[in-house]
């Protein structure tokens, strides 16, 4: 367990529309690795990690212990890797560094890529996986609790770079696109495509197609069905659990939850939470998914109508300020507060920063935020993606996402020009297929084969797509 450090916050820095906002300390050493130059194996400096030799082994092992849950993206890049589908490509990437996307990095690299990476939130690099990837040769700017300086710093080294000329993103949050599009126009134009896999970047990416501004394809994979009915829902469900026992060790029988959003990742944090005896709530605005969580036995309510009573918060909506200073001011002692959205805009963290309130880190990523009457929240990961910061994530279902953001990186950059304007697109209801059969052997699954008699009654390719893009699975 850290030590315990009591602090008290005074005026708090504005954050930016960024995944990097930084309104805390870290639980590494002090020394920046900018300022400690390291060479790999091969005599290589073009990367940015820390502790590179102390722990390049041990992030091998991680990535070894990954890729044994990961069969489809893996499947993936046995079966491409002759063709190099991605030869010539250059992407920038700017997604969680773990494990499991090293699996990832490496698959662009062996069908072809080159690639530079960046973390796109601050916490959830692990640094020894970083690590594994610098000894590797591959250009890693990213290391656990880096400033929002760093942040910058590491993304714009991953886009300006001697000798480089990107034409692929693939991005969780926008943060690359953003940075692109507003310091880089120039190479922003020769960008072939954008893979988006949040429904923040997602967003983002509409408000320039909005405004005339994007002018790049891009595929959304956050609404690709893999992606949301897989990773987000089961990651979630997974996730949500792990991550609050071990910051807090609750017991979550009668406890009170609510959770804001009913989405893909709502649902699996209600239903999960449910699943250990927890009385659950859920908040939303849109009629649809109320209707849904009611039918599923939520109870549905208004935030400030049942914050006094609960015993945790969980956000879920891809929001800023869904849980405000009102709400955190009228919460009951012991309250844990967490993220399981993007970015840290959900909770108004910033907020918490004024003269009357102390902060005491307990242990890592999780502080107790105290009120002049003694009363305390605790609250996860300074309000940032609680399932990265403090727990992992399944590799099995990252997995399925890898493999559609590989699939997506790879028909942006293989089509031919006119198939795609300056719009969002989804992701191929045959790809989407395609990334569902490659994970389906590992569980012993086998799919029934359509007669002719039976395809030629519903109108089908034998070979599929068998639903229609309006299909709701």
């Amino acid at each position: 367990m850290a030590s315990m450090t009591r602090r008290r916050s005074s005026a708090a820095s504005t954050c930016s529309y960024s995944s990097a906002c930084y309104t805390g300390s870290s639980d590494e050493d002090n020394v920046s690795p900018r300022e400690n130059r390291q060479r790999n194996s091969t005599g290589s400096s073009d990367f940015c990690v820390k502790n590179i030799n102390a722990q390049q082994a041990f992030g091998r092992r991680e990535i070894e212990i990954a890729e044994k849950e990961m069969p489809g993206i893996l499947a993936l890049r046995k079966r491409a890797s002759e063709d190099k589908p991605l030869k010539n490509a250059q992407i920038v990437g700017c997604t969680h560094i773990n494990a499991q996307t090293a699996v990832l990095i490496e698959t662009l690299v062996e069908l072809g890529a080159s690639v530079r990476w960046a973390a796109c939130n601050i916490y959830s690099t692990q640094n020894a996986v970083a690590a594994a990837l610098a000894e590797v040769g591959i250009p890693i700017f990213a290391w656990r609790g880096e400033t929002e300086e760093d942040f910058w710093w590491c993304l714009d080294k991953c886009v300006n770079s001697e000798n480089w000329h990107p034409n692929m993103i693939l991005d969780d949050g926008g943060d690359a696109t953003h940075l692109m599009w507003k310091k880089y126009p120039i190479i922003f134009k020769a960008i072939k495509g954008i893979v988006e896999e949040s429904v923040t970047g997602v967003h983002r990416l509409y408000q320039l197609v909005k405004t005339g501004k994007l002018t790049v394809p891009a595929i959304n994979v956050n609404d690709s069905v893999t992606k949301a009915r897989f990773d987000n829902f089961y990651n979630s469900k997974d996730s949500i659990l792990d991550s609050l026992k071990r910051s807090t060790d609750i017991m979550f029988a009668g406890k009170q939850v609510v959770v804001c959003g009913y989405g893909d990742v709502g649902k699996g944090c209600a239903q999960s939470l449910r699943g250990q005896g927890c009385i659950v709530y859920v908040t939303e605005i849109d009629p649809i998914c109320a209707l849904q969580a009611s039918m599923d036995g939520f109870r549905v309510v208004r935030l400030n109508e049942i914050v006094r009573q609960v015993d945790i918060v969980v956000t879920a909506t891809g929001n800023k300020n869904v849980v405000n200073r009102e709400h955190m001011d009228r919460m009951k002692s012991g309250c844990i507060v967490c993220n399981m959205g993007h970015s840290n805009s959900e909770i108004d963290v910033n907020s918490l920063h004024s003269a009357e309130l102390s902060w005491l880190r307990v242990r890592s990523q999780v502080d107790h935020v105290i009120w002049p009457d003694g009363r305390t929240i605790i609250l996860l990961a300074e309000g940032r993606l609680v399932n990265l910061a403090c727990s992992t994530v399944p590799s099995f279902v990252v997995s399925v996402t890898a493999a559609a953001q590989a699939l997506a990186l790879i028909e942006l950059f293989n089509a031919p020009v006119g198939r795609y304007k300056s719009d969002v697109y989804l992701l191929p209801k045959k790809m989407d297929e395609y990334v569902a059969s490659l994970h389906l052997p590992i569980l012993d699954a086998h799919l029934t084969e359509l007669t002719d008699e039976q395809a030629k009654y519903l109108g089908l390719n034998k070979a599929g797509p068998f639903k229609p893009n309006y299909y709701r699975y």
